[in-house]
């Protein structure tokens, strides 16, 4: 049946005169003309056969035309670019490296060796299929003289490619590295194009030259259109379809492209409707998967605009959706938080995101974006930008943002902000898993990060998929959760099946959010996740931003049985106080404080790679709590002081004054009318008693003649009220919810 159907179909295509690009080769220079509209040959030659010489001068014309910027401007876009960056050493270094270790004919199966005799990993492999240092090659020639050899290494790279696709001598997809994976196929069609219209004015990048280039091109995209026919979930189709897109608008001569562009938009389309969450948020919940993802529709975005192509009105929103959550998600310093698979520089604790931002800013002119951009793009993004893009880039107008503390409620990050001058305060919740693809996601639930007086004060970490401890850096003890025993969050850890570097957990918690609350006095976020029930322990947490002080975190955990329970806090301490209070100074004298108002047993140190964190615990305990103040301050005089008895801070104190309070050890602090109660059954006035069906926490403001009463515990609770007549009063409050009441 299916040599039938062959068979039909190419009697079909000599009867219509259509004819299908090859995935399975490239075709000869020869054979390019055969595959052309019909308009573009009768434009190019009316009669006879088009000469090669003719064929190469129209594509020449037809990338001045399409192309980001017009490839005979690349002498001044090369000084300028070099005056920008200043990154010919980068460019060296990463061009040396590549040819020391591949010859120009390569080879693209594994197993086989480097240059120098050592063995090409799976890793490796992959990179190379990228060919992502290729146009550091190409650029460092240009910084050496124009040196002919480094576009005749790139030529002969890619016919290497070209006659292993022949002989069937390349990884394949289903052997997990495949050099043709839609993901390595984009980006390697992104970089090859990059490269074509640098050295198009070349006299080694002769016409024939630029017509294999342009053969092999067609090669890579109609193995793609045949190849992506249906959605599959992640950043690798996306990177891929973007790349056909681009492909499809800069070879629109030839038959059957018009199917390419269709297809790469429609699964473009679906990545942004189906990845792209309601809050703005990419689905993987990480700032580097989001800014890839950025660039992957910007490439398409652009080349449409440039060439005068419409794309749907839903682009444009989304697009501007992913630039807005930057902005919702970014620290008071304009950088942004460290959150799952961030790749960029390992061990960094936080995100530069102006090259994003300019992108962003140049798209939309939007000066909320503008606060945050850069004078520059990231070096790679200038040879995507046109003319007139990069003269905007010395006139950029900022404006600084007004988002308050906020919550994305579809990927569940809950941010808590003091505001946005440089050394404000600003806290975030990790609270989600995505069920459809949780490959980049860290064993970090209900984990913590904050920035105060300018210092990532309780970070994460960046991470690299080849490095040897990257299940450590991807799973708990280097976040700041709440765990038990010697478990973890990330359970089950699986490599990918190409065994490049990059693993996975196949079990992680499952959380839950139970309230998230923003008033005038304090934000209040309480969740749970299930991440111990191995143990049979359950557990929740609970973080208070007391406005604009400090941050309260209490951990409560439950169980049949005794366990040790432990909270990670990552930073460098020092424990002479432990394991009730550690502190962190920074250079500039600022730091924060560690303080437990519930005693503790134990502190220890730990670390690697230069980072270090503390752990502190309490044993033996069937049921606990931490009850946890984070203290940032600037200046020594501004810190805890530890010599005091009793927790003292910026006019908050130890409540001992205005209420009596029953229950299991409980706690209050105060500061003027407003006070916070821990583990508390029972609230006894001059004017008023409060009783609660179970030990709660709560936050009561007061005057004269009002009460609130704000529920800040883990479950619904009922309130019997009893005034001074003895009149009493049933209410019912879920966590997060309020009520007033009449002081009489």
């Amino acid at each position: 049946m299916k040599t039938f159907l062959g068979s039909l179909f190419f009697f079909f295509s000599l009867y219509t005169g259509a004819q299908e690009i090859p995935s399975d080769k490239v075709l000869k220079i020869g054979e390019l003309q055969h595959f052309l509209n019909k308009e573009v040959k009768n434009a190019i030659a009316e009669e006879g056969a088009i000469t090669q010489v003719q064929l190469a001068q129209y594509f020449r014309n037809k990338f001045a035309e399409r192309f980001f910027y017009d490839y005979r401007t690349f002498d001044q876009r090369f000084l300028e670019y070099n005056r920008l960056y200043q990154n010919k050493e980068g460019h060296k270094n990463r061009a040396l490296d590549h040819l020391g270790k591949y010859a120009d004919s390569t080879s693209w199966v594994l197993p086989f060796n480097y240059l120098n005799g050592e063995k090409v990993n799976a890793y490796a492999l992959r990179h190379l299929a990228r060919q992502h240092k290729m146009a550091d090659i190409i650029l460092h020639g240009f910084n050496e003289g124009r040196d002919p050899k480094y576009i005749r290494y790139f030529e002969h790279q890619m016919r290497s490619l070209n006659a292993a696709l022949e002989a069937g001598q390349y990884e394949k997809i289903e052997d997990g590295n495949g050099v043709y994976e839609v993901f390595r196929s984009g980006y390697r069609i992104l970089n090859w194009l990059w490269i074509h219209n640098m050295i198009l004015n070349e006299p080694e990048y002769s016409g024939q030259d630029q017509l294999i280039t342009i053969a092999t091109l067609l090669q890579h995209g109609q193995h793609l259109y045949e190849r992506n026919d249906t959605f599959r979930s992640g950043n690798h189709q996306t990177r891929g379809m973007s790349a056909l897109a681009m492909l499809a608008i800069l070879l629109r001569d030839f038959q059957g492209t018009d199917l390419w562009y269709d297809r790469a938009m429609a699964r473009l389309g679906e990545h942004l409707d189906k990845e792209i969450n309601e809050d703005g948020f990419q689905f993987e919940r990480s700032i580097h998967y989001h800014m890839s993802d950025i660039n992957n529709y910007f490439y398409v975005y652009q080349l449409a605009k440039r060439n005068h192509i419409e794309v749907a009105d839903s682009w444009t929103v989304q697009l501007r959706k992913l630039f807005a959550t930057l902005v919702k998600v970014a620290y008071p310093d304009k950088s942004a938080p460290v959150l799952q698979d961030d790749t960029d520089i390992p061990w960094a604790e936080k995100n530069d995101i102006s090259a994003a931002m300019t992108l962003g800013y140049l798209l939309f002119e939007d000066p909320g974006f503008g606060y945050f951009a850069a004078d520059k793009v990231d070096a790679r993004m200038y040879w995507f930008l046109n003319q007139s893009q990069v003269k905007t880039l010395q006139n950029i107008k900022g404006e600084k943002p007004s988002y308050g503390s906020l919550a994305f409620m579809d990927t569940h990050y809950y941010i808590m902000r003091e505001g946005w001058d440089p050394k404000d305060k600003m806290l975030i919740i990790s609270a989600g898993l995505d069920e459809k693809k949780p490959d980049h996601q860290h064993g970090d639930m209900l984990g913590i990060q904050a920035m105060a007086n300018g210092h990532a004060i309780l970070p994460n970490y960046q991470v690299r998929y080849s490095l040897k401890d990257f299940e450590l850096f991807k799973n708990s003890k280097v976040k700041n959760v709440a765990l038990v025993d010697n478990e973890v969050q990330g359970k089950a850890w699986t490599s990918n099946k190409g065994g490049s570097g990059f693993g996975k957990f196949k079990n992680l918690p499952n959380p839950e959010v139970i309230a998230w609350k923003n008033t005038n006095d304090f934000d209040l976020f309480v969740g749970a996740h299930d991440g111990f029930k191995n143990l049979g322990v359950a557990y929740t947490r609970q973080v208070i931003f007391v406005k604009d002080d400090f941050w309260i975190v209490k951990d409560n955990f439950s169980a049949s049985e005794p366990h040790e329970y432990k909270q990670i806090w990552q930073g460098h301490y020092t424990l002479e106080n432990g394991p009730n209070l550690i502190r962190a100074t920074a250079a500039d004298a600022s730091g924060h404080d560690i303080l437990q108002l519930i005693p503790l047993d134990t502190v220890v140190n730990s670390g690697a790679r230069g980072k270090h964190w503390s752990v502190v615990s309490k044993r033996n305990r069937k049921e606990f709590s931490f009850l946890t103040v984070i203290y940032p301050y600037q200046g020594y005089q501004n810190r805890i002081d530890e010599t005091e008895d009793e927790f003292s801070a910026n006019g908050w104190r130890i409540n001992k004054a205005d209420w009596e309070i029953s229950g299991n050890a409980p706690i209050g602090l105060r500061k003027e009318n407003r006070f916070y109660f821990f583990r508390v059954q029972e609230l006894k006035h001059k004017k008023m008693n409060l009783q609660f069906s179970e030990e709660t926490d709560v936050f009561i403001s007061q005057n004269e003649m009002q009460l609130q009463i704000h529920a800040l515990g883990t479950a619904p609770i009922v309130l019997t009220i009893t005034n001074m007549r003895g009149k009493k009063t049933k209410k019912e409050l879920m966590p997060g919810k309020s009520m007033e009441l009449r002081m009489e």
